[in-house]
């Protein structure tokens, strides 16, 4: 694959140091609109409709309303989160894409039992059918030179570590807002008149599945919020 990933930089002019200098000083609309200049037509979007996902998809629509944005419907979201999910497709006119597992939460329940219950190997093995292989289906289908994502350094220790430009197997991957501050997140949400995700104000502040996810007042540590503590990410941006 690596081969490949030479090819995309050598076509496109672009080397990875030299764009992350370019890109550094940019505005989040500013490095949207530098991945549709370098890649027209080549670029996808993930989002899980968050809590607060409704601002870095207002800035896609805004920058680039083309870019596919690709959902994967896990069979284990929260009613609220496919309503949400309806109301920004909608609302920004979002050109959504949706992956599911191949298999139905009955049909893997009845295979593999309650995989989130079963420790850290049994939550990596859940990750892989509910959200991995349709994400890899996805690119399969979509093929991107770019990755276009919302997360931020303030989401988790892994996101800390991250860059906002970066080689990803045969793809470049850029991460707009990596930067913005819980505030700053907040301010453009209310200065564009944006939704928070439904569950924020019963107390969710970070929000996955269903079966993994806490409300803030349920745990004794916001390391606990997602998977038991066991891990924050849920496998998207940590092993694909």
């Amino acid at each position: 694959m690596i081969p490949v990933l030479r090819e995309v930089s050598h076509r496109q002019g672009i080397h990875l140091q030299t764009a992350l200098e370019e890109l550094l000083p940019k505005s989040p609309e500013d490095r949207l609109a530098w991945a549709a200049e370098n890649f027209p037509g080549q670029a996808m979007v993930t989002t899980s409709f968050g809590a607060q996902s409704a601002a870095f998809l207002h800035l896609v629509s805004r920058m680039a309303p083309e870019i596919p944005v690709v959902f994967i419907d896990t069979g284990y979201h929260f009613p609220e989160t496919l309503s949400f999910s309806l109301e920004l497709t909608k609302k920004l006119n979002l050109n959504l894409r949706t992956y599911r597992p191949l298999s139905t939460p009955e049909e893997i329940e009845s295979i593999h039992g309650r995989l989130w219950e079963e420790g850290p190997e049994g939550l990596e093995k859940f990750h892989e059918i509910i959200r991995l292989e349709p994400l890899r289906r996805a690119f399969q289908d979509l093929n991107p030179a770019i990755w276009l994502a919302g997360l931020r350094r303030s989401g988790s220790e892994h996101r800390q570590q991250q860059e906002i430009l970066s080689q990803q197997d045969s793809r470049w991957k850029l991460l707009p807002i990596l930067e913005w501050s819980d505030r700053e997140i907040g301010s453009y949400l209310s200065s564009h008149q944006l939704p928070y995700h439904p569950l924020w104000a019963q107390g969710y502040v970070s929000i996955g599945d269903r079966v993994t996810t806490k409300r803030l007042d349920e745990v004794s540590d916001p390391s606990q919020l997602r998977h038991f503590g066991w891990k924050r990410e849920c496998g998207l941006h940590d092993r694909v």
